[in-house]
């Protein structure tokens, strides 16, 4: 893995307000006309939250809704089926609004750490917490993603599928910060090695295929995400400091794509798209990347899913982020 790809110069996270899945598709297809991308509804429920739609992909694996959370069960139940059957509307409308495509189309999944760290056992302990129950979630994980791929590459057989790992709870993890049950104690943090490892399995079930690891949290481990296969990362753009510029720098000239969100991901004013991007360039400079360079390098997004947007907002914030990349390509000084 590792190839370099290059990727549209804008498109979104992966959630959006509301609960109609014709309506989600046509906002992420219409705004996106070079790299759309398979949209989320958590506002429908559990099943259609992150956690819940891809807890449905997993393989001999199942889980239901609990009062403390998703929790591993023995046999597929009604919040099973209802993940996999808003799964299975999501893709319909999303075929719909594809017919002939021959672009990028993205589509996302939750990350083998972020996943344990949500998951519990039959016995109301974390997946996280034990070694063997996160190696059969990953197998498990990276088993459905494959099918998943396959299902979209039958739909859109014209299109070239990129897979999105969330992975909001990875610095958490690695640091040991994700807190148990109780809520008076963390876990353990997990060895670097075992967590770059796991995403590469699960990376690997997309062959070839081009992987953006995505996190809105702060500290995302860029170096960890290229040794594990990351084609590109994605992140909030407002949480970087000058700390990130080293492996920031070294991301961009090993031929990691970012995913910079730059656009608010709840409803907020919106400044003009040269204004939007003006943090970029400055990165840029400070970096001494060749501007030219910004086109090839970046990718614009919100900051974060856009479930908790007014529809209006988030319409906009789609946009926004198009004319933001045209800027950038426009006048990348």
């Amino acid at each position: 893995m590792n190839a370099h790809f290059s990727f549209g110069p804008a498109t979104g996270v992966g959630s959006l307000p509301g609960g109609d899945a014709r309506e989600a598709a046509k906002a992420a297809t219409g705004s996106f006309e070079d790299f759309p991308f398979l949209a989320e509804l958590p506002a429908r429920g559990p099943g259609a939250d992150m956690i819940g739609r891809t807890a449905g992909m997993l393989v001999e694996l199942y889980a239901r809704v609990e009062p403390s959370g998703w929790r591993i069960g023995d046999r597929p139940g009604r919040d099973t089926k209802r993940a996999r059957s808003w799964l299975g509307e999501d893709l319909d409308a999303l075929e719909e609004f594809t017919q002939g495509y021959e672009g990028q189309v993205k589509v996302q999944a939750v990350g083998p750490w972020t996943l344990a760290a949500a998951l519990e056992l039959k016995n109301g302990q974390s997946v996280l917490s034990d070694h063997g129950a996160r190696r059969d979630l990953a197998g498990s994980l990276g088993e459905g993603l494959r099918l998943h791929l396959e299902e979209v590459r039958r739909r859109l057989p014209g299109a070239q599928v990129v897979l999105q790992l969330d992975e909001p709870s990875l610095t958490a993890v690695l640091r040991g910060e994700v807190r148990t049950a109780s809520g008076y104690h963390t876990h353990r943090a997990v060895d670097r090695q075992l967590v770059e490892s796991a995403l590469r399995d699960v990376m690997g079930a997309h062959g070839d295929g081009p992987v953006v690891v995505h996190s809105c949290a702060p500290d995302v481990p860029f170096a960890l995400l290229r040794r594990a296969g990351a084609a590109a990362v994605s992140f909030d753009f407002s949480l970087l400091t000058e700390r990130d510029d080293d492996v920031i720098g070294e991301a961009v000239e090993a031929g990691t794509r970012l995913f910079a969100g730059v656009v608010p991901g709840a409803d907020a004013p919106l400044s003009d798209p040269a204004g939007s991007v003006r943090g970029v360039r400055t990165l840029w400079r400070r970096l001494g990347l060749r501007p030219g360079l910004l086109a090839e390098a970046v990718t614009l997004t919100p900051s974060c899913g856009l479930a908790g947007a007014s529809p209006a907002y988030a319409r906009q914030a789609l946009a926004h982020c198009v004319r933001a990349a045209r800027s950038l390509a426009d006048n990348p000084e």
